[in-house]
């Protein structure tokens, strides 16, 4: 059964694909070992039916992304939406609709995970009405929660909302700056980055490769208005991911942002092991990077990039997507959090040394009376925090990166040589260095990964 959501978009609803027993009026599924009941067939109705749940006005809510949404439970179990009226005829519909109207990229709503009656989660009374009806499964109550405790779950779902939804953001921005670099995959070795008091306003015949000085937050008579703290762990693999290819790289930063001391650390860099315009593999990616971050109870805090021959200083296309993503990744309820950006440029020959250039950057957005101009690429300040030890995951996605390029024909020739004598290995292990934590007895380990560059 289908009915057609505001959206217009065939929404299936919750009993679609069930078969329903004519005696016991029960929704049921045909397998194997005979019929059997299943969450799917369990509708709003069959919880009115059965008196889990009771028709009224206010008891459905929805907390997304800093918004709540309220909803009326008819006797039909049908949802009416007390913003404007309207009927929805499953709590996924209504979910889709609401979710949609805050951030226009979720393909679904999840409504029985997000809908709450009297603050608990809907999914809970379709599983204790499923126990109270299996032949041997014990009668489960679920009661509403207090004020207090419906407060505290709504918080947590809603950080978790937006956690993803910030990891969708990134997806989109990182995919953007891959079909943008798509037509230019192995970047000129030379650019002269321009001044940004050069530049005027937003001028679409431009270049969007153009580099441009980043400045300071003194210079524009301004506080950096947060700290950045970046472990070694986190820069040694994304210089490691920036040195292996003449094509730009990119990837996310994770880490935590403690809103009393204005601290944005950055723990974990996560490397995007895709090809530039392969859509199917940076989804799988993105899929994964999301996953790790939940897993190590980090936050999305940022991204990274290579500009592997050229300064490390933001093009014109850097400075916009990061103004965008720094607008798109604010806290709940517009409570300022940052988004650090951040080019590594391994061989470009203006660096000093072997070392690889960073540019850690944020963007400030031009001024009111001139919504035209580009915005300002500042430096940020940062205090570099040298790890004890290096982690086995680390050196699992260092492998697994030298695995992904091996044989590309952008790979870089580590064998031959960069300068001053050095062969590209040795200016790789040179930068890496300086960048590696206090325990050396990792040392053995990475001299394997280097083999395999080697080979």
């Amino acid at each position: 059964m289908e009915v057609q959501s505001p959206w217009g978009e065939d929404v299936l609803e919750d009993d679609e694909e069930e078969l329903e027993d004519p005696e016991v009026g029960r929704l049921m599924t045909s397998g194997k070992a005979g019929t059997y009941l299943t969450k799917r067939g369990i509708t709003l109705r069959v919880l009115l039916k059965d008196g889990l749940i009771e028709a009224g006005q206010g008891v459905l809510s929805i907390h997304y992304l800093g918004k709540k949404f309220m909803g009326d439970l008819m006797v039909d179990g049908k949802i009416r939406w007390q913003e404007n009226g309207q009927a929805f005829n499953s709590p996924s519909a209504w979910a889709t609709h609401c979710k949609r109207l805050v951030n226009p990229a979720k393909k679904s709503g999840c409504g029985w995970a997000s809908v709450r009656y009297k603050g608990q989660k809907l999914d809970q009374y379709k599983t204790a009405w499923l126990r109270q009806h299996q032949p041997h499964g014990p009668a489960v109550e679920v009661s509403p929660l207090s004020e207090g405790e419906e407060d505290d779950l709504l918080e947590e779902e809603d950080e978790e909302e937006h956690r993803d939804w910030k990891m969708n953001t990134m997806e989109q921005a990182v995919v953007r700056k891959q079909q943008v670099t798509g037509q230019r995959s192995i970047l000129p070795e030379m650019q002269i980055p321009l001044k940004y008091s050069t530049l005027g306003s937003r001028d679409s015949a431009r270049d969007p490769h153009t580099l441009v000085e980043v400045t300071t937050f003194t210079a524009i008579n301004k506080f950096q208005p947060f700290h950045v703290a970046i472990s070694s762990n986190a820069l040694l693999l994304l210089d490691f991911h920036s040195h292996l290819t003449r094509s730009e790289v990119v990837g996310y930063l994770g880490g935590q942002w403690d809103t009393n001391s204005q601290m944005l650390t950055v723990l974990r860099a996560f490397p995007c092991r895709s090809r530039l315009k392969d859509a199917e593999s940076a989804t799988a990616t993105e899929e994964e990077v999301c996953q790790s971050l939940f897993l190590r109870g980090l936050s999305l805090v940022g991204w990274y990039h290579s500009h592997p021959m050229n300064p490390a200083m933001p093009s014109l296309q850097d400075i916009e997507a990061q103004m965008d993503y720094q607008l798109k990744l604010q806290g709940i309820e517009n409570s300022f959090q940052p988004c650090l950006g951040i080019i590594c440029g391994p061989y470009f020959h203006g660096n000093q040394g072997t070392q690889s250039s960073i540019c850690p950057f944020w963007v400030m957005p031009p001024a009111e009376h001139r919504p035209n101009d580009y915005g300002i690429p500042i430096e940020v300040e940062v205090t570099y925090c040298e790890d004890n030890f290096l982690t086995n995951d680390i050196l699992h996605e260092m492998i697994m990166l030298v695995e992904f390029y091996k044989g590309a024909p952008d790979l870089i020739p580590f064998r031959e040589k960069w300068r001053d004598e050095k062969t590209y290995l040795e200016k790789l292990k040179a930068s890496l260095s300086s960048r590696s934590p206090k325990d050396q007895g990792f040392g053995p380990i990475l001299e394997q990964v280097y083999m395999l560059l080697d080979q």
